[in-house]
Protein backbone atom coordinates (compact mmCIF):
# COMPACT_ATOMS: atom_id res chain seq x y z
CA UNK A 1 0.00 0.00 0.00
CA UNK A 2 1.13 3.54 -0.78
CA UNK A 3 -0.64 6.71 0.36
CA UNK A 4 0.28 10.19 -0.87
CA UNK A 5 -0.31 13.14 1.46
CA UNK A 6 -0.22 16.43 -0.45
CA UNK A 7 0.98 19.25 1.80
CA UNK A 8 2.85 22.55 1.73
CA UNK A 9 6.64 22.64 1.36
CA UNK A 10 6.88 23.70 5.00
CA UNK A 11 4.83 20.74 6.13
CA UNK A 12 6.76 18.28 3.99
CA UNK A 13 9.99 19.43 5.63
CA UNK A 14 8.70 18.01 8.94
CA UNK A 15 8.91 14.51 7.49
CA UNK A 16 7.81 11.85 9.96
CA UNK A 17 7.09 14.57 12.53
CA UNK A 18 4.21 15.91 10.39
CA UNK A 19 0.86 15.47 12.17
CA UNK A 20 -0.53 14.03 8.92
CA UNK A 21 2.17 11.36 8.85
CA UNK A 22 1.69 10.54 12.53
CA UNK A 23 -2.10 10.39 12.18
CA UNK A 24 -1.96 7.76 9.44
CA UNK A 25 0.36 5.70 11.64
CA UNK A 26 -2.28 5.90 14.39
CA UNK A 27 -4.83 4.77 11.81
CA UNK A 28 -2.83 1.65 10.91
CA UNK A 29 -0.54 2.61 8.05
CA UNK A 30 3.18 1.77 8.20
CA UNK A 31 5.88 4.46 7.77
CA UNK A 32 7.09 3.02 4.47
CA UNK A 33 3.54 3.23 3.08
CA UNK A 34 3.26 7.02 3.46
CA UNK A 35 4.70 9.73 1.17
CA UNK A 36 4.49 13.47 1.80
CA UNK A 37 4.28 15.13 -1.62
CA UNK A 38 4.30 18.76 -2.74
CA UNK A 39 4.02 20.79 -5.91
CA UNK A 40 7.74 21.54 -5.60
CA UNK A 41 8.91 17.95 -5.07
CA UNK A 42 11.95 17.18 -7.19
CA UNK A 43 11.21 13.47 -7.53
CA UNK A 44 8.90 12.95 -10.54
CA UNK A 45 7.85 9.59 -9.09
CA UNK A 46 5.94 11.52 -6.45
CA UNK A 47 3.90 13.47 -8.97
CA UNK A 48 1.57 10.76 -10.29
CA UNK A 49 -1.46 9.73 -8.24
CA UNK A 50 -1.72 6.50 -10.26
CA UNK A 51 1.30 5.15 -8.39
CA UNK A 52 -0.57 5.34 -5.10
CA UNK A 53 -3.49 3.56 -3.47
CA UNK A 54 -4.99 6.66 -1.89
CA UNK A 55 -4.61 10.45 -1.80
CA UNK A 56 -4.92 12.76 1.20
CA UNK A 57 -5.18 16.47 0.41
CA UNK A 58 -4.02 18.40 3.47
CA UNK A 59 -4.42 21.91 4.83
CA UNK A 60 -2.47 25.06 4.11
CA UNK A 61 -2.81 28.04 1.82
CA UNK A 62 -6.09 29.36 0.42
CA UNK A 63 -7.38 28.19 -2.96
CA UNK A 64 -6.97 30.83 -5.66
CA UNK A 65 -10.38 32.59 -6.02
CA UNK A 66 -9.80 32.78 -9.78
CA UNK A 67 -10.48 29.04 -9.86
CA UNK A 68 -14.08 29.73 -8.83
CA UNK A 69 -14.42 32.84 -10.99
CA UNK A 70 -13.88 35.45 -8.30
CA UNK A 71 -11.26 38.10 -7.67
CA UNK A 72 -9.31 38.10 -4.43
CA UNK A 73 -11.31 40.29 -2.03
CA UNK A 74 -9.19 40.44 1.12
CA UNK A 75 -5.53 40.82 2.02
CA UNK A 76 -5.68 37.78 4.29
CA UNK A 77 -6.39 35.49 1.33
CA UNK A 78 -3.00 33.85 0.77
CA UNK A 79 -2.80 31.62 -2.29
CA UNK A 80 -0.34 29.17 -3.85
CA UNK A 81 -1.50 28.64 -7.43
CA UNK A 82 1.29 26.15 -8.13
CA UNK A 83 -0.05 23.94 -5.38
CA UNK A 84 -3.64 24.39 -6.57
CA UNK A 85 -2.70 23.24 -10.08
CA UNK A 86 -0.66 20.32 -8.73
CA UNK A 87 -3.50 19.11 -6.52
CA UNK A 88 -6.08 19.55 -9.28
CA UNK A 89 -3.91 17.20 -11.35
CA UNK A 90 -3.58 14.74 -8.45
CA UNK A 91 -7.33 14.78 -7.96
CA UNK A 92 -7.99 14.20 -11.67
CA UNK A 93 -5.62 11.22 -11.70
CA UNK A 94 -7.03 9.85 -8.47
CA UNK A 95 -10.58 10.01 -9.78
CA UNK A 96 -9.66 8.42 -13.11
CA UNK A 97 -8.15 5.48 -11.16
CA UNK A 98 -11.02 5.39 -8.63
CA UNK A 99 -8.58 5.94 -5.75
CA UNK A 100 -9.76 6.72 -2.22
CA UNK A 101 -9.54 10.48 -1.60
CA UNK A 102 -9.61 12.21 1.76
CA UNK A 103 -9.63 16.00 2.11
CA UNK A 104 -8.76 18.01 5.20
CA UNK A 105 -9.53 21.75 5.59
CA UNK A 106 -7.94 23.34 2.48
CA UNK A 107 -8.20 19.92 0.85
CA UNK A 108 -11.96 20.00 1.33
CA UNK A 109 -12.17 23.47 -0.16
CA UNK A 110 -9.99 22.49 -3.13
CA UNK A 111 -12.15 19.43 -3.82
CA UNK A 112 -15.27 21.59 -3.73
CA UNK A 113 -13.78 24.11 -6.16
CA UNK A 114 -12.64 21.31 -8.47
CA UNK A 115 -16.25 20.08 -8.55
CA UNK A 116 -17.45 23.56 -9.54
CA UNK A 117 -18.30 24.92 -6.10
CA UNK A 118 -17.40 28.22 -4.47
CA UNK A 119 -15.95 29.38 -1.14
CA UNK A 120 -16.44 32.08 1.44
CA UNK A 121 -13.16 33.94 1.01
CA UNK A 122 -13.19 35.13 4.62
CA UNK A 123 -15.81 33.90 7.06
CA UNK A 124 -15.96 36.94 9.38
CA UNK A 125 -16.40 39.21 6.34
CA UNK A 126 -18.63 37.08 4.11
CA UNK A 127 -20.74 34.78 6.28
CA UNK A 128 -23.10 34.93 9.22
CA UNK A 129 -21.16 32.89 11.76
CA UNK A 130 -21.82 32.57 15.47
CA UNK A 131 -18.30 31.80 16.69
CA UNK A 132 -14.67 32.02 15.60
CA UNK A 133 -13.90 29.16 13.22
CA UNK A 134 -10.18 30.01 13.42
CA UNK A 135 -9.76 29.16 17.08
CA UNK A 136 -7.32 30.93 19.37
CA UNK A 137 -6.87 27.76 21.41
CA UNK A 138 -4.19 25.14 20.74
CA UNK A 139 -4.63 23.13 17.53
CA UNK A 140 -5.65 20.01 19.42
CA UNK A 141 -8.35 21.73 21.48
CA UNK A 142 -11.96 20.74 20.70
CA UNK A 143 -13.95 23.95 20.27
CA UNK A 144 -17.27 23.13 18.58
CA UNK A 145 -19.61 20.36 17.49
CA UNK A 146 -20.21 18.89 14.05
CA UNK A 147 -23.52 17.14 13.34
CA UNK A 148 -23.86 14.43 10.70
CA UNK A 149 -26.67 15.20 8.24
CA UNK A 150 -26.43 12.02 6.13
CA UNK A 151 -26.33 8.93 8.32
CA UNK A 152 -25.92 6.62 5.30
CA UNK A 153 -22.70 8.38 4.29
CA UNK A 154 -19.17 7.12 4.94
CA UNK A 155 -18.88 9.72 7.69
CA UNK A 156 -22.20 8.64 9.16
CA UNK A 157 -20.93 5.08 9.39
CA UNK A 158 -18.13 6.03 11.79
CA UNK A 159 -19.69 8.88 13.78
CA UNK A 160 -22.55 8.48 16.21
CA UNK A 161 -24.55 11.46 14.99
CA UNK A 162 -22.06 14.14 15.99
CA UNK A 163 -18.55 14.77 17.24
CA UNK A 164 -16.48 17.53 18.82
CA UNK A 165 -13.77 19.01 16.60
CA UNK A 166 -11.08 21.65 16.37
CA UNK A 167 -11.52 24.61 13.98
CA UNK A 168 -8.59 26.21 12.17
CA UNK A 169 -10.00 27.87 9.06
CA UNK A 170 -11.08 31.32 7.86
CA UNK A 171 -12.64 30.02 4.63
CA UNK A 172 -15.37 27.44 4.01
CA UNK A 173 -17.63 25.95 1.36
CA UNK A 174 -20.25 28.40 0.09
CA UNK A 175 -21.91 26.71 -2.90
CA UNK A 176 -21.41 22.95 -2.97
CA UNK A 177 -19.91 21.56 -6.16
CA UNK A 178 -21.81 19.30 -8.55
CA UNK A 179 -21.22 15.66 -7.72
CA UNK A 180 -20.76 16.33 -4.01
CA UNK A 181 -23.23 15.97 -1.15
CA UNK A 182 -23.15 17.58 2.29
CA UNK A 183 -22.72 15.08 5.12
CA UNK A 184 -22.19 17.33 8.17
CA UNK A 185 -22.78 20.88 9.42
CA UNK A 186 -21.49 23.08 12.24
CA UNK A 187 -23.82 24.55 14.87
CA UNK A 188 -24.01 27.81 12.91
CA UNK A 189 -24.85 26.12 9.62
CA UNK A 190 -21.52 25.96 7.81
CA UNK A 191 -20.75 22.92 5.67
CA UNK A 192 -18.30 20.78 7.64
CA UNK A 193 -18.07 17.67 5.45
CA UNK A 194 -18.84 16.52 1.91
CA UNK A 195 -18.62 13.28 -0.03
CA UNK A 196 -18.85 12.22 -3.65
CA UNK A 197 -22.31 11.28 -4.89
CA UNK A 198 -23.06 8.35 -7.16
CA UNK A 199 -20.99 5.19 -7.24
CA UNK A 200 -17.53 6.67 -6.56
CA UNK A 201 -16.00 4.26 -4.00
CA UNK A 202 -14.60 6.75 -1.48
CA UNK A 203 -14.20 10.52 -1.54
CA UNK A 204 -14.64 12.12 1.88
CA UNK A 205 -13.62 15.62 2.92
CA UNK A 206 -13.86 17.36 6.31
CA UNK A 207 -13.34 20.99 7.26
CA UNK A 208 -11.66 20.33 10.62
CA UNK A 209 -8.21 18.81 11.28
CA UNK A 210 -8.54 15.18 12.44
CA UNK A 211 -4.78 14.69 12.13
CA UNK A 212 -4.28 17.07 15.08
CA UNK A 213 -6.70 15.08 17.27
CA UNK A 214 -6.12 11.58 15.90
CA UNK A 215 -6.16 9.97 19.35
CA UNK A 216 -9.81 11.00 19.78
CA UNK A 217 -11.88 7.84 19.11
CA UNK A 218 -14.16 9.48 16.52
CA UNK A 219 -11.29 11.02 14.60
CA UNK A 220 -9.29 7.81 14.69
CA UNK A 221 -12.23 5.95 13.17
CA UNK A 222 -12.45 8.49 10.32
CA UNK A 223 -8.75 8.09 9.56
CA UNK A 224 -8.94 4.30 9.88
CA UNK A 225 -11.79 4.23 7.39
CA UNK A 226 -9.62 6.06 4.84
CA UNK A 227 -6.63 3.76 5.45
CA UNK A 228 -8.88 0.70 5.16
CA UNK A 229 -10.11 1.96 1.78
CA UNK A 230 -6.50 2.43 0.66
CA UNK A 231 -5.65 -1.11 1.75
CA UNK A 232 -8.57 -2.44 -0.28
CA UNK A 233 -7.34 -0.51 -3.33
CA UNK A 234 -3.84 -1.94 -2.86
CA UNK A 235 -5.25 -5.46 -2.70
CA UNK A 236 -7.25 -4.81 -5.85
CA UNK A 237 -4.11 -3.52 -7.60
CA UNK A 238 -2.13 -6.65 -6.62
CA UNK A 239 -4.97 -8.92 -7.76
CA UNK A 240 -5.15 -7.19 -11.15
CA UNK A 241 -1.36 -7.36 -11.55
CA UNK A 242 -1.42 -11.09 -10.82
CA UNK A 243 -4.21 -11.64 -13.36
CA UNK A 244 -2.19 -9.86 -16.05
CA UNK A 245 0.99 -11.82 -15.33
Amino acid sequence: MRIAISVSDKERAKGKDSPYFKALLVAGARPEEIELVTAGAADPALQDAKDFDGILLGGGEDVDPALYDEEKKYDNVKVNRKRDDFEFKLLDEARSSQLPVFGICRGTQLINVKFGGTLYQDLPSDAKIEFNHRQDEERDELTHTVTVSDHESHLGQVLNGHCHVNSLHHQAIKRVGRGLKITAYSEDGLVEAVEATGDYPYLVAVQWHPEEIAEQPEQKRILQQFVDQCQKKAQERRKNASAVS
